[in-house]
């Protein structure tokens, strides 16, 4: 189903700065929410987690997990914990869940105001919604607190389909991360498992990311080589040659080169022993009838011959690991010989799109329309270098989610929508239900924050929940699945760069928001600068399918004149049409 990104607004009517009145209850709510992390031990932000890597460490499979102490949830994920470590030993019976008996103490991202700044310390709490924990530091630690021993019981039922009018479960959570601690979680569990090393032949490995470096496996050239067509001389000239003798590339070596001779030789030729200089044919005169040659201008000893070992030199580092297999580097590494290279894998990924009212073809009717995000995001999680299957149309049915979840082998599954908490919104139910653990519940970024990450089992697939608006499911690919790939293959992440933008660009009140722009080159010796477009809601493609990036604006918006970050799309070097009605 679509998935909500909350109050939409048209082109020109976005978000103002909050005015006083949001920043009192801004205020309050944050008092809230530090008065019942109180409660639970949360306000010691220095203790460990727990486990290894800052996850709390757990004795069963992901569909009946245990806490530390060997408690577990009936409803089949582990509770959270305290990050003081003396938390495991709490004998208070009572201290469980205290948060969940304070009304105050989760709010919806919704409703919670947040300003976006990656230092909030707000940034180091924990989701803890349908989760066993929630990575949102960027040391990676972990928090939540304690659970007391509950009795075990079954896995929750989940309803194969909801009735439109059933009331929507509230989902409490904490305010979410800032964009930049989630892209660094992300980023962060793409690298947390060593990576895989696979030998592909050269005519397959375009695109994959070395997993070693390249070393040249001989001198490049291996052998004194002419640079240019002409003739191959020895000492001072003039030269005298045999009419009719010369030397081709490929042939074996020739015998030395006596003094006051010359000999023809094409380029890539062996220079023959004791060879002074190659002069080009253009810079040579023939006497044919006396068999003498003749320089044209000075000759320099070395002159256009290409020497052994002047690319390099056998065991020389070529190219470092982590670089991408490019048509270049393809060349480089069959020159110093090789037949195969050691690359990343691909990641595999599979797309589940979620959504009754999707049509794969024709015109949008009776309340239906079509699926843009199926066709779109295949293609786009290819250029970002994953393998992906054919996307997969579930509807609204948690039964076939759940089932898609549990048989899928794929490195990463993406799912479309289905991630706010509307009556058929079911990813988060069933990640519950499977005991999966939520690294990422909502982003204050706009739009798309809805988005999720999370991991369904301890070796298992990671899954990026995508909200099902066209443009915040882009936000959410660029927040959250960019990172996390790059990670698992081992791909070098983009590097930041800041650009000028040439108008006001609204913002958010609390949260980052990315808004699609077009690169404009300066006039009259002016900047090159970036451009925003117009149609830039929630639900709509029509900017960026005309944007060769997104512009990183923060809470509160920028002038004009004003530098901002840049997220380069993947296909930007190719789109060199933006021009009309997108500006």
């Amino acid at each position: 189903m679509t998935g909500s990104d909350g109050p939409h607004r048209e082109p020109g009517s976005d978000f103002r700065p909050a005015g006083p009145a949001s920043e009192r209850a801004r205020e309050e709510e944050e008092r809230a929410v530090e008065q019942a992390l109180a409660l639970v031990g949360g306000s010691d932000r220095t203790g460990g987690s727990g486990g290894s890597g800052g996850r709390p460490s757990r004795s069963q499979d992901s569909r009946g997990h245990q806490d530390s102490r060997g408690n577990q949830d009936p409803r089949g994920h582990q509770g959270p914990r305290d990050e003081n470590p003396n938390a495991g030993r709490n004998s208070d019976p009572h201290a469980r869940r205290t948060s969940d008996r304070d009304p105050h103490a989760r709010r919806s991202t919704d409703s919670h105001p947040y300003d976006g700044r990656d230092n909030d310390p707000r940034d180091g709490r924990t989701t803890t919604t349908a989760t066993t924990t929630a990575a949102t530091t960027a040391a990676g630690t972990t928090a939540a607190a304690a659970t007391s021993p509950e009795p075990v019981g079954e896995q929750p039922l989940l309803p194969d389909r909801a009735s439109p009018g059933a009331p929507a479960k509230p989902r409490p959570t904490l305010p979410p991360p800032s964009w930049n601690r989630a892209r660094v979680i992300a980023a962060r569990a793409g690298r947390g498992g060593p990576a895989a090393t696979i030998r592909l032949p050269l005519d397959r490995a375009l695109g994959h990311v070395l997993a070693e470096a390249l070393g040249a496996l001989t001198d490049l050239p291996s052998f004194d080589t002419s640079a240019m067509d002409g003739w191959a001389v020895a000492g001072p000239g003039p030269w005298a040659f045999e009419a009719g003798a010369g030397l081709l590339a490929g042939r074996g070596p020739a015998a030395a080169l006596p003094d006051g001779t010359a000999v023809q030789i094409a380029t890539g030729a062996r220079v023959p022993p004791d060879t002074t200089a190659v002069i080009r044919s253009e810079h040579a005169q023939v006497d044919e009838a006396r068999g003498l040659l003749h320089a044209r201008r000075s000759v320099v000893t070395g002159q256009d011959i290409r020497p052994r070992g002047q690319e390099c030199r056998s065991g020389e580092q070529l190219v470092p690991a982590g670089a991408v297999v490019t048509p270049a580097v393809l060349g480089l590494a069959a020159a110093a010989g090789y037949d195969a290279l050691p690359v990343v894998p691909r990641p595999r990924v599979d797309v589940l799109v979620l959504g009754d009212e999707l049509l794969n073809a024709g015109l949008p009717h009776d309340g239906l329309i079509r699926d843009a995000l199926g066709p779109m995001l295949g293609p786009w999680l290819r250029a970002l270098g994953a393998e992906v299957s054919g996307p997969r149309q579930l509807g609204d049915d948690a039964g076939a989610l759940r089932d898609a979840l549990t048989s899928s082998d794929a490195d990463l599954i993406v799912t479309t929508g289905g991630t706010a908490a509307g009556p058929v919104d079911h990813v988060h139910p069933v990640l519950e239900a499977l005991g999966a653990e939520l690294l990422v519940d909502g982003v204050a970024v706009r739009p798309g924050h809805p988005m999720l990450l999370a991991r369904l089992s301890a070796d298992g697939p990671y899954l990026v929940g995508l909200p099902g608006n066209p443009l915040a499911a882009v936000s959410g690919l660029l927040t959250l699945a960019e990172p996390l790939l790059a990670g698992i293959a081992g791909r070098p992440a983009q590097d930041p760069y800041r650009a000028l933008v040439h108008a006001e660009v609204h913002g958010h009140p609390h949260d980052t928001r990315l808004v699609p722009v077009v690169h404009r080159p300066g006039r009259a010796g002016g900047r090159d600068h970036v451009a925003p477009l117009h149609y830039n809601g929630p639900a709509m493609l029509r900017g960026i399918a005309a944007a060769d990036g997104l512009a990183v604006v923060p809470p509160g918006g920028v002038r004009s004149g004003t530098e901002v970050e840049i997220l380069d799309l993947p296909w930007a070097p190719a789109t060199p049409w933006t021009e009309g009605c997108f500006t």
